[in-house]
C-alpha cells in the first residue's frame, strides 16, 4: 500500500512513491534513535538526584551539600561521575567497528537486532545496580547497543528512503533521539518525587522499553535492497523488494544502479584501506569533520548535564528537571520542523542558519552567567529564566541543523563500496569526541566557568564557515550517484576530478 507521494525523475532520480511499507519500516528502525536519546536524557537526570548521588557518588553529594567554599561551577567535578557518563561512549566507539563488519557481511537488520539486545541487557543491569561497578558495566552494555544501532540505523533509513524524501526520513533518526531524551526527562521528573530514594532505578530500568520494541521490531524488518544485492547475486529477490518499497514495477533504472554499485563494491576487499584513497577524500573529510563538529557544538553538555547546569544557576532539583523537559520538547519540535523542510530548503541552508542561531545564543548565555552568577553567587530568577530561554533558542538551532544533519549527510555521501566502513568512522568519531567532552566537561566547567559557552560558541562559528565553504548540497541526489556533487564542487573537483580523468585515461 502506498501514499500518494510520487518521486519524480529530477536530477536522474528514480520512479516510485513514499509507501506505507517504507514509512512503517523506517519508524521501527528509528527506535534505535530513541534508545540513544533515552540514555542521554536519563543519565543527566539521575546524576542530579540526591538519592543516586548519595548511593554511588557520596563525595559529590557532600561537596554539593556541605562545602560552602566550592565554586558553583565545581560542585559536580568528579572523575568517577564522568566515568559513569562517558563509559558508554568508549564502548560504543569500539562496538561501531565490529558493527561495520556485521553490517556489511550479514546486513543492516542483524546489526539493529544486536544493538537492541545489548541495550536491553544494559538497562536490566543498570536498574538492578547495587554498586558503582555494576552501574558502569551496565553502561558499557548500553554503549555496545548504541554503537551497533548508530552504525546501522542511519544507513538503513537512507537506503530505504526514496531520494526525494531521504532527508525527511533520515532526520527521523535525530527526531527519535529527541523523543527518547524527552521521554527520559519526563520520567526523571516523575521518579525524582518518589519517596524512599529508589526512583532512579525506575529511570534506568525503563530504558528496557524502547530497547524491547527495537529488538522485537527488528525481527520483522525487511533488509534493504542495497544490502541484499551487496551480499548475494539474488537480483530477483532484490527486484521484488524494490518494487514493494517503491510502490511501482518501474524500478529498473534504480536496480541497475544498485547492481552496478554492488559490482564495484565487491572489488574492494579492504574498505578501511580504500577509504583513505584520493578518490574518497571528500567523504573521508566529512566522515571525520561532521561528527567532530556535531559534538563541539556543546549540545551534549546541555543534554548530559542540563539538570546539573540548571542547578548550578540556582534552580531546585524538580525545577531543573522540568527545565530539561522544556528544552527537550523544544529540540524535538525543531527537529520535526527540519524533517518537513530539509528536502525543500536543502542541507546547507539549515546548517548555516542553525549555526548562526546557536552562536548568538551561546555567547549571550556565557555573558549573562559571567556577569550575574560568579563563583559563589546566586543568579536572580529573571536572569535564570532568560538563560533558560536562550538555551531553548540554542537547542532549537541545533534541532534543525547539526542535530539531524550530522547524521543525515554522512549516511548519504558514501558509495556502496566504502559505505559500511565510512559510517563506522562517523560513529567512532562521534563517540570518541562525545567521550572526550563528557569526560572533561565538568572539569572544564570548573576552570572556564561561564567561558565554557564562549568556548563552544567559537567552534560553532568555525563549523558554520566550514559548511559554507566545503559542503556541497546533497538534496534530491540519488544515493548511488552522489559522487556527482563532489565533481561539481569548486574545491573538491580539484581532487576527485583529477582521479576521474586519470581513471578514464587508464580505461581507454
Amino acid at each position: 500500500m502506498a501514499t500518494g507521494l510520487a518521486v519524480s525523475s529530477e536530477g536522474g532520480q528514480y520512479n516510485g512513491r513514499m509507501t506505507t511499507f517504507v514509512v512503517l519500516s523506517c519508524m521501527m528502525a528509528a527506535m534505535g534513535g530513541v534508545i540513544f536519546g533515552y540514555d542521554i536524557g536519563i543519565s543527566g537526570g539521575v546524576t542530579s538526584m540526591e538519592s543516586f548521588l548519595r548511593k554511588f557518588f557520596p563525595e559529590v553529594h557532600r561537596k554539593m551539600k556541605e562545602d560552602p567554599e566550592i565554586s558553583n561551577y565545581c560542585k559536580f567535578d568528579s572523575q568517577l561521575l564522568t566515568s559513569f557518563t562517558s563509559s558508554l561512549y568508549v564502548a560504543g566507539l569500539v562496538a561501531s567497528f565490529f558493527a561495520s563488519s556485521v553490517t556489511k557481511a550479514f546486513g543492516r537488520k542483524p546489526s539493529i537486532l544486536l544493538g537492541g539486545t545489548a541495550f536491553l541487557a544494559g538497562a536490566a543491569l543498570g536498574g538492578a545496580a547495587f554498586n558503582v561497578y555494576m552501574l558502569i558495566i551496565g553502561r558499557v552494555l548500553l554503549g555496545v547497543g548504541v554503537g551497533f544501532a548508530n552504525q546501522s540505523v542511519p544507513l538503513y533509513l537512507s537506503e530505504m528512503a526514496p531520494p526525494r524524501y531521504r532527508g525527511a526520513i533520515n532526520n527521523g533518526f535525530q527526531f527519535s533521539i529527541g523523543i527518547g531524551a524527552l521521554e527520559a526527562n519526563l520520567i526523571n521528573y516523575g521518579t525524582e518525587k518518589i519517596k524512599g530514594g529508589w526512583g532512579w532505578r525506575i529511570s534506568l530500568a525503563m530504558a528496557a522499553l524502547p530497547a524491547s520494541i527495537l529488538t522485537l521490531g527488528a525481527i520483522f524488518l525487511p533488509e534493504t535492497p542495497n544490502s541484499l544485492i551487496q551480499r548475494s547475486n539474488d537480483h530477483e529477490s532484490a527486484k521484488h523488494l524494490l518494487q514493494r518499497i517503491r510502490g511501482t514495477s518501474e524500478i529498473q533504472a534504480e536496480l541497475d544502479d544498485l547492481i552496478r554499485a554492488s559490482s564495484i563494491s565487491k572489488t574492494i576487499k579492504h574498505p578501511f584501506k580504500n577509504i583513505i584513497k584520493r578518490e574518497y577524500r571528500p567523504q573521508l573529510v566529512m566522515a571525520i569533520a561532521i561528527p567532530f563538529f556535531q559534538q563541539v557544538t556543546g549540545i551534549n553538555v546541555i543534554a548530559f548535564y542540563a539538570p546539573i547546569l540548571f542547578r548550578t544557576i540556582g534552580l531546585e532539583v524538580s525545577a531543573s528537571l522540568m527545565s530539561s523537559v522544556v528544552t527537550g520538547a523544544v529540540g524535538s519540535t525543531s527537529t520535526f520542523i527540519s524533517m518537513l523542510v530539509v528536502d525543500k530548503l536543502g542541507r546547507r541552508v539549515l546548517f548555516i542558519f542553525g549555526g548562526i542561531q546557536m552562536f548568538v545564543s551561546q555567547i549571550m548565555v556565557g555573558g549573562i552567567m559571567a556577569a550575574q552568577l560568579g563563583d559563589h553567587g546566586v543568579i536572580g530568577k529573571g536572569y535564570a529564566f532568560l538563560v533558560l530561554v536562550l538555551i531553548c533558542v540554542y537547542v532549537a538551532g541545533f534541532g534543525w541543523s547539526w542535530g539531524p544533519l550530522g547524521w543525515l549527510v554522512p549516511s548519504e555521501i558514501f558509495p556502496m563500496e566504502i559505505r559500511s566502513a565510512g559510517q563506522s568512522i562517523v560513529v567512532a568519531v562521534n563517540f570518541l569526541f562525545t567521550f572526550v567532552i563528557a569526560q572533561t566537561f565538568l572539569t572544564m566547567l570548573c576552570h572556564l566557568k561561564a567561558g565554557i559557552f564562549h568556548f563552544f560558541g567559537g567552534w560553532v562559528a568555525l563549523m558554520t564557515l566550514f559548511v559554507y565553504l566545503f559542503l556541497p548540497e546533497t538534496k534530491n541526489m540519488p544515493i548511488e550517484k552522489m559522487d556527482m556533487v563532489w565533481r561539481e564542487h569548486w574545491f573538491w573537483k580539484r581532487i576527485v576530478g583529477e582521479v576521474d580523468e586519470k581513471s578514464k585515461m587508464e580505461a581507454a
